[in-house]
Protein backbone atom coordinates (compact mmCIF):
# COMPACT_ATOMS: atom_id res chain seq x y z
CA UNK A 1 0.00 0.00 0.00
CA UNK A 2 1.18 3.51 -0.99
CA UNK A 3 2.25 5.49 1.90
CA UNK A 4 1.95 8.98 1.47
CA UNK A 5 5.18 11.50 2.57
CA UNK A 6 5.20 14.87 4.13
CA UNK A 7 6.66 15.83 0.90
CA UNK A 8 3.18 14.78 -1.12
CA UNK A 9 1.33 16.53 0.93
CA UNK A 10 3.54 19.64 0.70
CA UNK A 11 3.64 19.53 -3.09
CA UNK A 12 -0.22 18.49 -3.00
CA UNK A 13 -2.33 20.59 -5.56
CA UNK A 14 -4.44 22.68 -3.04
CA UNK A 15 -1.86 23.49 -0.28
CA UNK A 16 0.06 24.68 -3.52
CA UNK A 17 -2.92 26.71 -4.24
CA UNK A 18 -3.50 28.35 -1.02
CA UNK A 19 0.62 28.98 -1.01
CA UNK A 20 0.39 31.20 -4.20
CA UNK A 21 -2.51 32.73 -2.73
CA UNK A 22 -0.95 33.83 0.44
CA UNK A 23 2.17 34.53 -1.42
CA UNK A 24 0.14 37.14 -3.62
CA UNK A 25 -1.69 38.64 -0.24
CA UNK A 26 2.01 39.27 1.15
CA UNK A 27 2.59 40.82 -1.92
CA UNK A 28 5.71 42.35 -0.86
CA UNK A 29 9.27 43.19 -3.05
CA UNK A 30 10.78 41.29 -5.79
CA UNK A 31 13.54 38.82 -5.41
CA UNK A 32 17.02 38.41 -6.98
CA UNK A 33 15.51 37.47 -9.92
CA UNK A 34 13.09 40.87 -10.47
CA UNK A 35 9.97 39.05 -10.61
CA UNK A 36 7.13 40.03 -8.53
CA UNK A 37 3.48 38.61 -7.54
CA UNK A 38 1.80 39.72 -10.35
CA UNK A 39 4.45 37.92 -12.89
CA UNK A 40 3.36 34.72 -10.48
CA UNK A 41 1.02 32.86 -11.87
CA UNK A 42 1.61 33.36 -15.65
CA UNK A 43 5.58 31.66 -14.39
CA UNK A 44 3.64 28.80 -12.33
CA UNK A 45 1.23 27.45 -15.03
CA UNK A 46 4.40 27.51 -17.34
CA UNK A 47 6.99 25.89 -14.76
CA UNK A 48 4.75 24.37 -11.73
CA UNK A 49 5.36 20.60 -13.55
CA UNK A 50 9.20 20.92 -14.00
CA UNK A 51 9.62 22.93 -10.54
CA UNK A 52 7.46 19.85 -9.15
CA UNK A 53 9.63 17.20 -10.58
CA UNK A 54 12.79 19.29 -9.73
CA UNK A 55 11.98 19.11 -6.08
CA UNK A 56 11.19 15.27 -6.48
CA UNK A 57 14.31 14.53 -7.46
CA UNK A 58 16.47 16.64 -5.26
CA UNK A 59 17.16 18.54 -7.55
CA UNK A 60 15.56 22.06 -7.11
CA UNK A 61 17.81 24.82 -6.15
CA UNK A 62 16.59 27.66 -4.57
CA UNK A 63 17.80 31.16 -5.60
CA UNK A 64 19.61 33.35 -3.14
CA UNK A 65 18.29 35.74 -1.13
CA UNK A 66 18.29 39.07 -1.67
CA UNK A 67 19.54 41.47 1.33
CA UNK A 68 18.32 44.55 2.15
CA UNK A 69 18.78 46.92 5.23
CA UNK A 70 15.46 48.52 6.95
CA UNK A 71 16.56 50.73 9.47
CA UNK A 72 15.34 51.03 13.21
CA UNK A 73 13.85 53.76 14.98
CA UNK A 74 16.44 54.17 17.42
CA UNK A 75 19.05 53.49 15.12
CA UNK A 76 20.89 51.01 13.29
CA UNK A 77 19.41 48.30 10.83
CA UNK A 78 17.81 45.39 10.63
CA UNK A 79 18.71 42.52 7.72
CA UNK A 80 15.69 41.39 5.88
CA UNK A 81 16.44 38.63 3.17
CA UNK A 82 14.25 38.77 0.24
CA UNK A 83 13.78 35.12 -1.68
CA UNK A 84 12.62 35.04 -5.16
CA UNK A 85 8.76 34.37 -5.35
CA UNK A 86 8.40 31.57 -6.55
CA UNK A 87 11.08 29.97 -3.32
CA UNK A 88 8.38 32.06 -1.11
CA UNK A 89 5.47 29.93 -2.36
CA UNK A 90 7.34 26.97 -1.90
CA UNK A 91 8.15 27.89 1.48
CA UNK A 92 5.16 28.66 2.27
CA UNK A 93 3.79 25.57 1.38
CA UNK A 94 6.29 23.39 3.16
CA UNK A 95 5.37 25.98 6.58
CA UNK A 96 1.50 25.38 5.87
CA UNK A 97 2.16 21.40 6.22
CA UNK A 98 4.79 21.68 9.13
CA UNK A 99 3.32 24.12 10.66
CA UNK A 100 0.37 21.61 12.51
CA UNK A 101 2.87 19.32 12.93
CA UNK A 102 4.92 21.27 15.48
CA UNK A 103 2.47 23.64 17.03
CA UNK A 104 0.82 21.28 19.13
CA UNK A 105 4.17 20.77 21.01
CA UNK A 106 4.88 24.16 21.43
CA UNK A 107 4.84 26.11 25.18
CA UNK A 108 1.75 27.80 26.06
CA UNK A 109 4.32 30.92 26.32
CA UNK A 110 4.78 31.36 23.01
CA UNK A 111 2.96 33.52 20.87
CA UNK A 112 5.04 34.55 17.69
CA UNK A 113 4.01 32.87 14.12
CA UNK A 114 2.04 30.99 15.29
CA UNK A 115 -2.01 30.43 14.44
CA UNK A 116 -4.69 31.60 16.61
CA UNK A 117 -1.79 33.61 18.41
CA UNK A 118 -0.78 37.85 18.74
CA UNK A 119 1.43 39.85 20.39
CA UNK A 120 -1.69 41.45 22.72
CA UNK A 121 -2.15 37.57 24.24
CA UNK A 122 1.80 38.10 24.94
CA UNK A 123 1.36 41.45 26.64
CA UNK A 124 -1.72 40.18 28.55
CA UNK A 125 0.45 37.22 29.73
CA UNK A 126 3.26 39.91 30.59
CA UNK A 127 0.99 41.79 32.79
CA UNK A 128 -0.77 38.57 34.59
CA UNK A 129 2.41 37.51 35.74
CA UNK A 130 3.99 41.40 36.79
CA UNK A 131 0.65 41.44 38.80
CA UNK A 132 1.42 38.21 40.45
CA UNK A 133 4.01 39.63 42.09
CA UNK A 134 7.08 38.89 39.73
CA UNK A 135 8.33 42.43 39.12
CA UNK A 136 11.80 41.73 38.47
CA UNK A 137 12.11 41.13 34.44
CA UNK A 138 14.90 39.07 33.04
CA UNK A 139 15.08 40.71 29.52
CA UNK A 140 17.51 38.68 26.82
CA UNK A 141 18.55 40.02 23.93
CA UNK A 142 19.35 37.30 21.20
CA UNK A 143 22.17 39.03 19.50
CA UNK A 144 21.32 38.92 15.25
CA UNK A 145 19.42 35.57 15.95
CA UNK A 146 18.33 34.95 12.16
CA UNK A 147 21.32 35.29 11.17
CA UNK A 148 23.34 33.31 14.17
CA UNK A 149 21.34 29.61 13.88
CA UNK A 150 23.52 26.73 13.78
CA UNK A 151 21.99 24.76 10.82
CA UNK A 152 22.74 21.53 11.70
CA UNK A 153 21.32 21.97 14.89
CA UNK A 154 18.33 23.23 13.96
CA UNK A 155 17.93 20.21 11.15
CA UNK A 156 18.39 17.99 13.92
CA UNK A 157 15.38 19.30 15.38
CA UNK A 158 13.38 19.41 12.68
CA UNK A 159 13.96 15.55 11.35
CA UNK A 160 12.65 14.84 15.34
CA UNK A 161 9.50 15.24 13.46
CA UNK A 162 9.99 15.14 9.98
CA UNK A 163 10.58 11.60 9.20
CA UNK A 164 11.25 12.72 4.88
CA UNK A 165 14.62 13.07 3.88
CA UNK A 166 12.88 14.81 0.68
CA UNK A 167 11.89 17.79 3.14
CA UNK A 168 14.98 17.99 5.06
CA UNK A 169 16.89 18.51 1.75
CA UNK A 170 14.71 21.03 0.64
CA UNK A 171 14.69 22.88 3.65
CA UNK A 172 18.27 22.27 4.21
CA UNK A 173 19.05 24.07 0.77
CA UNK A 174 16.88 27.08 1.60
CA UNK A 175 18.93 27.34 4.43
CA UNK A 176 22.22 27.08 2.40
CA UNK A 177 21.20 28.64 -0.92
CA UNK A 178 23.12 32.15 0.14
CA UNK A 179 22.43 35.72 -0.04
CA UNK A 180 23.15 38.77 -2.45
CA UNK A 181 24.27 41.81 -1.47
CA UNK A 182 24.75 44.23 -3.91
CA UNK A 183 25.50 42.19 -6.78
CA UNK A 184 27.87 39.86 -4.55
CA UNK A 185 26.70 36.22 -3.75
CA UNK A 186 27.95 35.49 -0.39
CA UNK A 187 27.60 31.97 1.40
CA UNK A 188 25.40 31.27 4.05
CA UNK A 189 26.97 28.62 6.79
CA UNK A 190 24.78 29.72 9.30
CA UNK A 191 21.45 31.66 9.64
CA UNK A 192 17.89 31.64 8.12
CA UNK A 193 17.01 34.88 6.29
CA UNK A 194 14.81 37.21 8.32
CA UNK A 195 12.07 37.79 6.13
CA UNK A 196 11.46 34.26 4.29
CA UNK A 197 7.49 31.97 4.95
CA UNK A 198 9.86 29.96 6.58
CA UNK A 199 12.07 31.73 8.94
CA UNK A 200 9.25 32.48 11.78
CA UNK A 201 8.53 28.25 11.84
CA UNK A 202 12.18 27.54 12.14
CA UNK A 203 12.65 30.23 14.70
CA UNK A 204 10.09 28.79 17.11
CA UNK A 205 11.43 25.33 16.61
CA UNK A 206 14.61 26.46 17.60
CA UNK A 207 13.49 28.57 20.15
CA UNK A 208 11.12 26.03 21.25
CA UNK A 209 14.09 24.24 23.33
CA UNK A 210 14.41 27.79 25.47
CA UNK A 211 10.99 27.31 26.14
CA UNK A 212 10.95 23.35 27.46
CA UNK A 213 14.03 24.92 29.48
CA UNK A 214 12.43 27.52 31.17
CA UNK A 215 9.18 25.25 31.88
CA UNK A 216 11.91 23.17 33.35
CA UNK A 217 12.96 25.13 35.16
CA UNK A 218 9.72 26.80 36.85
CA UNK A 219 10.16 30.21 35.42
CA UNK A 220 7.75 32.61 34.28
CA UNK A 221 8.15 33.94 30.85
CA UNK A 222 6.71 35.28 27.65
CA UNK A 223 8.19 34.93 23.73
CA UNK A 224 7.23 36.11 20.94
CA UNK A 225 9.59 35.13 18.22
CA UNK A 226 13.70 35.79 19.34
CA UNK A 227 11.69 38.31 22.01
CA UNK A 228 11.68 36.71 25.33
CA UNK A 229 11.56 38.57 28.98
CA UNK A 230 11.39 36.37 32.40
CA UNK A 231 9.57 37.21 35.57
CA UNK A 232 10.90 36.98 38.17
CA UNK A 233 10.13 38.19 42.55
CA UNK A 234 13.49 39.45 43.34
CA UNK A 235 16.64 41.25 41.80
CA UNK A 236 19.11 37.84 43.03
CA UNK A 237 16.95 35.56 41.89
CA UNK A 238 17.09 37.86 38.00
CA UNK A 239 20.42 38.06 38.55
CA UNK A 240 20.79 34.13 39.29
CA UNK A 241 18.33 33.62 35.59
CA UNK A 242 20.05 36.35 33.88
CA UNK A 243 23.52 34.31 34.25
CA UNK A 244 22.51 30.46 34.00
CA UNK A 245 19.96 30.77 30.76
CA UNK A 246 22.38 32.99 28.94
CA UNK A 247 25.18 30.05 29.56
CA UNK A 248 22.44 27.50 28.23
CA UNK A 249 21.28 30.03 25.32
CA UNK A 250 25.15 29.93 23.92
CA UNK A 251 26.58 27.04 25.05
CA UNK A 252 23.29 24.63 24.62
CA UNK A 253 21.59 26.27 21.71
CA UNK A 254 25.11 28.03 19.90
CA UNK A 255 23.45 31.51 20.22
CA UNK A 256 24.76 34.62 21.02
CA UNK A 257 22.88 36.97 23.97
CA UNK A 258 23.71 40.86 23.47
CA UNK A 259 25.59 41.48 26.70
CA UNK A 260 25.10 45.47 26.04
CA UNK A 261 21.19 44.85 25.20
CA UNK A 262 20.39 42.07 27.94
CA UNK A 263 19.07 43.46 31.03
CA UNK A 264 17.45 43.50 34.50
CA UNK A 265 14.76 45.69 35.12
CA UNK A 266 11.73 46.74 36.60
CA UNK A 267 7.76 46.87 34.46
CA UNK A 268 7.48 50.65 35.11
CA UNK A 269 11.16 51.43 33.93
CA UNK A 270 11.07 53.61 31.05
CA UNK A 271 13.43 51.58 29.04
CA UNK A 272 11.34 48.34 29.42
CA UNK A 273 10.00 47.74 26.17
CA UNK A 274 8.59 44.31 25.23
CA UNK A 275 6.87 43.95 21.68
CA UNK A 276 6.59 48.07 21.34
CA UNK A 277 5.13 48.10 24.88
CA UNK A 278 5.80 50.16 27.90
CA UNK A 279 4.24 49.42 31.29
CA UNK A 280 3.47 51.65 34.24
CA UNK A 281 1.62 50.94 37.54
CA UNK A 282 -1.60 52.28 38.12
CA UNK A 283 -1.77 53.79 41.63
CA UNK A 284 -5.45 53.71 42.18
CA UNK A 285 -5.66 49.98 41.66
CA UNK A 286 -1.98 49.39 42.28
CA UNK A 287 -1.81 47.18 39.02
CA UNK A 288 0.69 47.10 36.58
CA UNK A 289 -0.64 48.00 32.63
CA UNK A 290 0.09 48.51 29.23
CA UNK A 291 0.64 51.67 27.44
CA UNK A 292 2.83 52.08 23.68
CA UNK A 293 6.15 52.61 24.73
CA UNK A 294 7.27 56.40 23.44
CA UNK A 295 9.33 54.96 20.72
CA UNK A 296 6.68 53.44 19.53
CA UNK A 297 4.21 56.65 20.20
CA UNK A 298 7.71 58.47 18.13
CA UNK A 299 7.69 56.34 15.28
CA UNK A 300 3.82 56.62 14.84
CA UNK A 301 4.24 60.32 14.65
CA UNK A 302 7.04 60.74 12.82
CA UNK A 303 4.92 58.36 10.09
CA UNK A 304 2.19 60.53 10.52
CA UNK A 305 4.44 63.37 9.97
CA UNK A 306 5.75 61.81 6.63
CA UNK A 307 1.90 61.16 5.57
CA UNK A 308 1.29 64.98 6.21
CA UNK A 309 3.89 66.69 4.23
CA UNK A 310 2.70 70.04 2.94
CA UNK A 311 4.68 69.78 0.31
CA UNK A 312 3.45 66.36 -0.42
CA UNK A 313 1.46 66.39 -3.85
CA UNK A 314 -0.97 64.34 -4.28
CA UNK A 315 -4.55 64.12 -3.59
CA UNK A 316 -6.47 65.16 -0.35
CA UNK A 317 -8.55 61.58 -0.70
CA UNK A 318 -5.91 59.57 -1.28
CA UNK A 319 -3.37 61.18 1.36
CA UNK A 320 -6.33 60.49 4.15
CA UNK A 321 -7.02 57.13 3.07
CA UNK A 322 -2.89 56.78 3.72
CA UNK A 323 -3.98 58.06 7.26
CA UNK A 324 -6.42 56.07 8.16
CA UNK A 325 -4.53 52.94 7.42
CA UNK A 326 -1.56 53.85 9.13
CA UNK A 327 -4.12 54.99 12.52
CA UNK A 328 -6.19 52.16 12.18
CA UNK A 329 -3.27 49.62 12.02
CA UNK A 330 -1.59 51.37 14.89
CA UNK A 331 -4.49 51.73 17.12
CA UNK A 332 -5.37 48.00 16.48
CA UNK A 333 -2.18 46.69 17.61
CA UNK A 334 -1.80 48.77 20.84
CA UNK A 335 -5.19 48.28 21.47
CA UNK A 336 -4.75 46.41 25.17
CA UNK A 337 -2.93 49.94 26.14
CA UNK A 338 -3.65 52.34 27.49
CA UNK A 339 -3.35 55.72 25.29
CA UNK A 340 -6.51 57.67 25.74
CA UNK A 341 -4.32 61.06 26.13
CA UNK A 342 -1.64 60.38 23.61
CA UNK A 343 -4.10 59.96 20.73
CA UNK A 344 -6.18 62.90 21.87
CA UNK A 345 -2.91 65.62 21.50
CA UNK A 346 -1.59 62.85 18.14
CA UNK A 347 -5.58 63.34 16.62
CA UNK A 348 -4.79 67.45 17.21
CA UNK A 349 -1.53 67.64 15.62
CA UNK A 350 -2.98 65.20 12.54
CA UNK A 351 -5.84 67.94 12.01
CA UNK A 352 -3.67 70.83 12.03
CA UNK A 353 -1.20 69.52 9.65
CA UNK A 354 -4.19 68.22 7.13
CA UNK A 355 -5.53 72.09 7.16
CA UNK A 356 -1.57 73.02 6.32
CA UNK A 357 -1.43 70.83 3.61
CA UNK A 358 -5.36 71.96 2.30
CA UNK A 359 -4.05 75.52 2.33
CA UNK A 360 -1.15 74.72 0.57
CA UNK A 361 -2.51 72.74 -2.28
CA UNK A 362 -5.22 75.72 -2.77
CA UNK A 363 -1.94 77.24 -3.67
CA UNK A 364 -3.13 81.05 -5.00
CA UNK A 365 -5.46 83.43 -3.72
CA UNK A 366 -8.29 83.36 -6.01
CA UNK A 367 -8.20 79.63 -5.09
CA UNK A 368 -8.09 80.24 -1.53
CA UNK A 369 -10.78 82.69 -1.60
CA UNK A 370 -13.36 80.26 -3.74
CA UNK A 371 -12.81 77.76 -1.10
CA UNK A 372 -13.33 79.51 1.73
CA UNK A 373 -16.28 80.98 0.55
CA UNK A 374 -17.31 77.36 -0.24
CA UNK A 375 -16.96 76.31 3.74
CA UNK A 376 -18.94 79.35 4.23
CA UNK A 377 -16.92 82.41 5.03
CA UNK A 378 -18.36 85.35 3.73
CA UNK A 379 -16.77 87.14 1.03
CA UNK A 380 -15.15 90.30 2.59
CA UNK A 381 -13.29 88.05 4.90
CA UNK A 382 -12.58 85.09 2.03
CA UNK A 383 -10.92 87.99 0.37
CA UNK A 384 -9.04 89.59 2.88
CA UNK A 385 -7.96 85.93 4.90
CA UNK A 386 -7.26 84.86 1.19
CA UNK A 387 -4.35 87.13 1.02
CA UNK A 388 -2.45 86.86 4.22
CA UNK A 389 0.86 87.22 5.15
CA UNK A 390 0.71 84.68 8.05
CA UNK A 391 2.46 81.41 6.73
CA UNK A 392 1.40 78.06 6.37
CA UNK A 393 2.01 76.47 9.86
CA UNK A 394 0.21 80.21 11.18
CA UNK A 395 -2.47 80.07 9.30
CA UNK A 396 -3.58 76.34 9.73
CA UNK A 397 -3.63 77.27 13.73
CA UNK A 398 -5.82 80.48 13.35
CA UNK A 399 -9.53 80.87 12.95
CA UNK A 400 -9.58 81.21 9.35
CA UNK A 401 -9.07 77.79 9.12
CA UNK A 402 -10.37 75.79 12.17
CA UNK A 403 -13.71 77.62 11.59
CA UNK A 404 -14.03 76.44 7.95
CA UNK A 405 -12.28 73.27 7.81
CA UNK A 406 -13.62 72.24 11.01
CA UNK A 407 -13.01 68.85 12.89
CA UNK A 408 -16.42 67.92 11.80
CA UNK A 409 -16.00 68.50 8.29
CA UNK A 410 -12.54 66.46 8.25
CA UNK A 411 -14.60 63.67 9.89
CA UNK A 412 -17.67 64.20 7.52
CA UNK A 413 -14.68 63.94 4.81
CA UNK A 414 -13.29 60.27 5.87
CA UNK A 415 -10.14 61.40 8.33
CA UNK A 416 -10.44 58.77 11.43
CA UNK A 417 -9.65 60.41 14.93
CA UNK A 418 -7.71 57.59 16.44
CA UNK A 419 -9.03 57.85 20.10
CA UNK A 420 -12.72 57.49 18.55
CA UNK A 421 -11.46 54.36 17.12
CA UNK A 422 -9.78 53.30 20.21
CA UNK A 423 -12.92 53.95 21.75
CA UNK A 424 -14.75 51.84 19.49
CA UNK A 425 -12.74 48.79 19.96
CA UNK A 426 -13.23 48.96 23.35
CA UNK A 427 -17.25 49.79 23.19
Amino acid sequence: MYERRILDEILDKENLNQAFKQVKRNKGAAGVDGMDVDDLAEHLAKNKDEIMRKIRQRKYQPQPVLRVEIPKPNGGVRLLGIPTVTDRVIQQAIAQVLTPLFDRGFSEYSYGFRPKRYAEMAILKALEFMNDGFEWVVDIDLERFFDTVHHDRLMNLVSRKVDDGDVISLIRKFLISGVQINDEHRETIIGTPQGGNLSPLLSNIMLNELDRELENRGLKFVRYADDCIILVKSEMAARRVMRSVTRFIEEKLGLTVNAHKSKITKPNDPDMKFLGFGFFQDFQSDLYKAKPHQTSVESFKYKLKQLTRKNWSVDTLYQVERINQLVRGWVNYFKVGYMKKILGKIDANTRFRLRMCIWEKWKTAKNRRKNLIKLGMDRYNAYKNSQTSKGTTRTAYSWILTTTITNKRLAAFGLVSGLEHYMKVHA
